[in-house]
């Protein structure tokens, strides 16, 4: 079997609601999206969704190649991009056509990805994430209340304005997930210093018991995440941006991470190395961002931790055997990666895709009273 071609599809994803975080809201419902299509001489395709935009800067390294050498590949990949640079939006096309690559291999086997992987259970325990910095608190509620009716325990909240917004919001979180004791984190999306995530936590964690606080400083920023780690009952969680495991190993090496994390959109190898190098250093792993790909791949590394769950719809045109359930996604057992491509059900994007930048403001916490 040989790689002979590709097409990238653009189509949009309904989240069903205005996604964002500190640094931006989306302008509607709706996302732009893209679906690549990997061609072989065969009646096998692979399938993806991701970030093909530069495809053709890395597709000629696999061009006439067989799509089941899939590590060789990935790393002929790096090595064709590398005096340019791979990271980025170069990483992200050789991540998407990793996951189209993965999706192949598994087809010509016949199996589903998760078995092919190795994994022994096809269950994945997930936490809620719903990308909510644009909702109210009705509208909060109103979407962690459809996660818990998913089974969901745990969640996560786009946060780091100010102190007083995130405790009523992280309540407002709890109350709609109904249990006594859920799984609540913050994320910061790299916005503070070092400095102000050490107090911000201090104020918050005087009435909220964090299970981890993440990125809350830039995510090459060894030393600074190390720092929070020390001084916060949270664990630190980053690694979602990362493009590499090179660029892991000074934050794993300095105590910098107390939880791994692995961006969807940088594919599988991308993860497994990931997992294997957080392993060797007794660190759980997490998946960021889901499409099904990597929850596949977490059923067969010994450390997944959770698998972020940011809703239930997909891109236009895609469909998937899985279901989430019990706080959990439970995978299929159709061959491939589970997704299956209905180009005459793709819709072409209306909007632009860009954020809605906010300029914020970061509200230092009032020190505690004696």
């Amino acid at each position: 079997m040989k790689i002979t071609g590709y097409r990238v599809v653009p189509t949009v994803l309904d989240w069903g609601r205005r996604i964002g975080d500190i640094n931006g809201v989306m302008p509607s419902n709706e996302t732009p999206s893209s679906i690549l299509v990997l061609e072989t001489d065969s009646d096998l395709v692979g399938v993806a969704i991701g970030q093909p935009g530069l495809i053709d800067s890395v597709f000629p390294a696999i061009e006439g190649e067989d799509p089941r050498s899939v590590n060789a590949l990935y790393d002929r990949m790096l090595a064709w991009s590398f005096k340019a640079g791979h990271a980025g939006t170069v990483y992200g096309a050789i991540g998407t056509i990793d996951l189209a690559l993965w999706d192949l291999k598994a087809k010509a086997a016949g199996e589903p990805l998760w078995r092919l992987l190795g994994g022994r259970d096809r269950t994945v325990r997930g936490y809620a994430s719903g990308l909510d910095a644009g909702l109210d608190d009705d509208e909060l509620h109103t979407l962690y209340r459809s996660f818990a009716q998913r089974g969901f325990t745990g969640a996560k909240l786009k946060g780091g304005w100010n102190v007083a917004d995130d405790l009523r919001r992280l309540a407002v979180v709890q109350d709609a997930l109904g249990v006594d004791h859920p799984v609540l984190a913050l994320d910061a999306n790299e916005s503070w210093n070092p400095k102000q995530a050490v107090r911000y936590l201090a104020a918050l964690e005087q009435q909220v018991d964090l299970a981890w606080i993440e990125e809350p400083v830039r995510r090459w920023d060894a030393q600074g995440l190390a720092a929070v780690s020390r001084q916060a009952r949270a664990a630190v969680a980053t690694g979602e941006n990362l493009t590499g495991v090179d660029q892991y190993l000074p934050l794993i090496t300095g105590n910098a991470v107390d939880i791994v994390q692995a961006g969807g959109g940088w594919g599988i190898s991308h993860f497994l190395r990931v997992a294997a190098l957080a392993a060797g250093h007794n660190l759980p792993v997490s998946p960021v961002g889901f499409f099904g790909h990597l929850a596949a791949a977490a059923t067969a590394v010994p450390n997944h931790a959770l698998t972020e769950v940011q809703g239930f719809t997909l891109p236009a045109g895609i469909s998937a055997d899985w279901d989430i359930d019990d706080g959990r996604v439970i995978l299929g057992t159709e061959p491939g990666n589970g997704l299956t491509f209905d180009e005459s059900a793709v819709r072409s994007p209306q909007t632009s895709g860009i954020c809605r930048w906010k300029v914020h403001t970061y509200d230092p916490p009032t020190p505690a009273s004696d």
